[in-house]
């Protein structure tokens, strides 16, 4: 017998509450999976590693975006616990605060989000994203010396500036002072990962659900997506959001600078 979900919405946003892997063998299919599990840093109770997730993903998707510091990746390479995913790009989330854990350190503003892929990359969905900040361009003609040849008047050519490949370094307010959960991630950062990843009707899943960011931003994306928290808290904190998220009234903002037009919205 099948696990039953905790929540559905009936537009296909479900969460189940349960161990993700004991759930994610019996998914379906989908588009990405988006993980933030906890990276094993502190002492903290519910900061503890998951081993084996990521095999339980193998049967259910080819695309995995990964929340984690560079220790996180460094002992997972160690143990082997990737497997047969193979690290495709990473993007570098800054945040306008961050974590000092030594004092005589950098502060660290940002974390890591990894993508990574199984089997041929030419079979992984993929819709690189663009950003219309592009930096105007100017051809400067330069002239000979007024002394060497007749005087002539100097000229440039400009090109406004358009859209260019979006960056890998994104900035996106951390969720401090709002947060409903320890490593609440805003929908911001989450946006341009299912919108380069997802298919305008895929699926998406987020085995570390927490407080829901990834299924608010599929919500508000069009797209279906499956959560799942092991924490009953925090399931009925994400069926609240949810519940509470705005569905696209009108296409979705083609430009990712446009998702800021949203609520500034945490998980």
């Amino acid at each position: 017998m099948g696990i039953k979900p905790y929540y559905d919405d009936g537009h296909g946003i479900i969460i189940y509450n349960a161990d993700c892997r004991l759930v994610l063998p019996t998914l379906p299919k989908v588009d990405c999976v988006v993980a933030d599990p906890p990276y094993g840093e502190t002492a903290c109770d519910w900061d503890q590693r998951v081993g084996g997730w990521m095999d339980k993903c193998e049967s259910i998707s080819k695309s995995i975006w990964c929340f984690g510091s560079l220790q996180m990746f460094m002992e997972m390479a160690r143990l082997g616990e990737c497997g047969r995913w193979v690290r495709s790009q990473e993007i570098v989330w800054e945040k306008h605060n961050g974590s000092g854990f030594q004092a005589d350190r950098f502060k660290r503003v940002h974390e890591l989000v990894v993508h990574f892929y199984q089997g041929r990359w030419d079979d992984v969905f993929k819709e690189p994203q663009y950003t219309a900040d592009a930096t105007a361009r100017t051809v400067r003609r330069k002239q000979k010396p007024p002394h060497l040849s007749p005087i002539a008047e100097g000229h440039y050519v400009s090109h406004d500036g358009g859209p260019r490949m979006m960056r890998s370094v994104i900035y996106a307010r951390s969720c401090h002072g709002d947060a409903e959960h320890p490593t609440q991630k805003p929908v911001e950062i989450v946006i341009p990962l299912l919108r380069y990843s997802c298919p305008a009707v895929g699926i998406v899943c987020d085995p570390f659900m927490g407080s829901g960011t990834t299924l608010v931003a599929a919500k508000r994306l069009g797209l279906s997506a499956i959560g799942i928290e092991i924490e009953e808290k925090y399931c009925e904190i994400a069926a609240r959001r949810i519940h509470e998220a705005s569905m696209p009234l009108f296409d979705v903002p083609e430009s990712v600078n446009d998702t800021f037009e949203f609520q500034n919205d945490c998980s």
